[in-house]
């Protein structure tokens, strides 16, 4: 059974960090690459970051690059998002999930982080 299990979200203040952890089984996780997606209240999914199978490639959305920073262990089979700067706009049910062009994509139940003072 294919199951991603997110952790660490919770509430911060503007300008705090956060750092989530999704962590994956039931599948080969380290072939797959790996996403994070987000999705505000009352709003659509966004596509937040991107990482190859073997970490060497990243890529983000313009509204976190600079900000946010994600990574992976193979090892531990296990994907990694760290959030600084955080800001309101970056509240939302945070998603990891694995893409794919040949299979459906795999999801993750999510974490809500939320950014108030």
């Amino acid at each position: 059974e294919v199951q991603l299990v997110e952790s660490g979200g919770g509430l911060v203040q503007p300008g705090g960090s956060l750092g989530l952890s999704c962590a994956a089984s039931g599948f080969s996780f380290s072939t797959s690459a790996m996403t994070w997606v987000r999705q505000a209240p009352g709003k659509g999914l966004e596509w937040v970051s991107y990482i190859n199978s073997r970490g060497g490639s990243t890529s983000y959305a313009d509204s976190v690059k600079g900000r946010f920073t994600i990574s992976r262990d193979n090892a531990k089979n296990t994907l990694y998002l760290q959030m600084n700067s955080l800001k309101p706009e970056d509240t939302a049910v945070y998603y990891c999930a694995a893409p794919s062009a040949i299979r459906p994509w795999y999801w993750g139940q999510g974490t809500q982080v939320t950014v108030s003072s």
